[in-house]
C-alpha cells in the first residue's frame, strides 16, 4: 500500500467547520430571600464560532476570546442577574458573547439544570434552606444566536417511566433469527429523552414562560404515557409527542428517545412455582432504541438526531 503524498506545490487543506467555548461550567446560584432560599444547579457549555480561521491556520489568537473568559463569564452573570430559568441564563449569555465580540458570529449555549427540592420536615413544613437531590430528571436548555435570529431547543433526560400493564407486542414480523414469544400483556419502562423546539426566535416577541412551558411538557408527556394502551413503543412515543404538540402552542416540534428497559418474567418452573406476571428480570443491556420526532402540521424539522445525546 502506498502512502499518499502532497506533490510539492499542491493545494493546501481548506479548514472547515470549527468552534471552540468552555465545556461544562458548574455553577451554583443560592438566592437568599431572609429565612427562605433558593438553589439553581447548572452546567453550562459554551461554544463559539466565527471568524477564527487565523488561529488554525497561522496561530494568530488576536479573534480569539479565551475559554476561560467564557467560564468567568458564567459566574459574573450568574451573579449579576441570576438565574430565572436555564432559558433565560442561555439568552443572556448567547447575546453577550455576539454583541461583544466583532469576530464572533454565532453562540450556542447548552445547560443541563439539577433539580433540588426543599426537604419536608415535621408538620409537613418545607425546610428553608435544606434541600435534597430525589432522581428526577435532568432538565436541558440550549441557546442559539446569530445575531438576528434566536433558537431556543428545551428538554429533558433521563425521566424513568414504567407501566406495570396496558401493554402489549405481537403481531410483528419473523425470520429464522426470532425467537422473541408474542405477549399480551408486559411491563413497560423507558427512560425518556425530549428535546422540544420553541416557535419563538424574534426578541422582539415576548419571551415564552420558560419554567411554565417545560413544566407543560413534562406533565404531558408523562399523562400520554400513563393513559395510553401500548402495541408497541412507537406508537406510545407518537402519542407523547403528539400530545405535547397538541397541547402547548408554543412548541412546533419534539423529538423523543425512547430505550426499552426491558423486563423479563423470571422462569420460576424449576422451583414448582407458577410466575403470574409477577416476578422479573431486568436486562440494561442490550435495549431496544425507538426515536422519532413530532411535528405540527407545516412544522418545519429542525432538530438534529445527534442532539439527543449532546451535553
Amino acid at each position: 500500500m502506498t502512502a499518499h503524498v502532497t506533490p510539492a506545490g499542491g493545494a493546501r487543506p481548506v479548514l472547515g467547520q470549527n468552534q471552540y467555548g468552555k465545556a461544562e461550567t458548574r455553577v451554583v446560584r443560592i438566592t437568599r430571600n431572609g429565612a427562605v432560599h433558593h438553589i439553581k444547579d447548572l452546567n453550562v457549555s459554551i461554544s463559539l464560532t466565527g471568524d477564527m480561521e487565523e488561529v488554525h491556520l497561522s496561530g494568530s489568537n488576536a479573534n480569539v476570546l479565551p475559554t476561560d473568559t467564557a467560564k468567568n463569564t458564567v459566574y459574573a452573570f450568574a451573579k449579576e442577574y441570576g438565574v430565572e430559568s436555564a432559558e433565560q441564563f442561555g439568552v443572556r449569555l448567547a447575546r453577550h458573547f455576539v454583541t461583544s465580540q466583532p469576530a464572533i458570529a454565532t453562540a450556542r449555549v447548552r445547560i443541563e439544570e439539577y433539580a433540588w427540592d426543599r426537604i419536608a420536615t415535621a408538620g409537613s413544613q418545607e425546610a428553608r434552606h435544606s434541600f435534597v437531590r430525589d432522581g428526577r430528571e435532568t432538565r436541558l436548555a440550549q441557546v442559539s444566536y446569530d445575531g438576528s435570529g434566536w433558537e431556543v431547543v428545551s428538554g429533558l433526560t433521563d425521566l424513568t417511566v414504567l407501566n406495570a400493564t396496558d401493554s402489549e407486542f405481537r403481531g410483528f414480523r419473523k425470520d429464522g433469527y426470532t425467537t422473541l414469544q408474542e405477549t399480551g400483556d408486559r411491563v413497560l419502562a423507558t427512560r425518556v429523552r425530549a428535546r422540544w423546539r420553541h416557535a419563538w426566535s424574534d426578541e422582539t416577541e415576548p419571551m415564552p414562560d420558560w419554567d411554565g412551558t417545560y413544566e407543560q411538557a413534562r406533565g404531558h408527556l408523562l399523562a400520554a404515557f400513563s393513559q395510553t394502551y401500548s402495541p408497541s413503543l412507537q406508537h406510545t412515543l407518537y402519542t407523547m409527542g403528539a400530545r405535547v404538540v397538541d397541547e402547548v402552542s408554543g412548541i412546533p416540534e419534539i423529538r423523543l428517545s425512547l430505550p426499552n428497559q426491558h423486563h423479563f418474567l423470571v422462569d420460576l418452573a424449576p422451583f414448582g412455582l407458577t410466575n403470574d406476571n409477577e416476578v422479573y428480570v431486568v436486562a440494561d443491556r442490550p435495549y431496544g432504541l425507538i426515536e422519532a420526532t413530532v411535528l405540527r402540521q407545516g412544522a418545519e424539522p429542525r432538530i438534529a438526531p445527534d442532539l439527543m445525546y449532546a451535553q
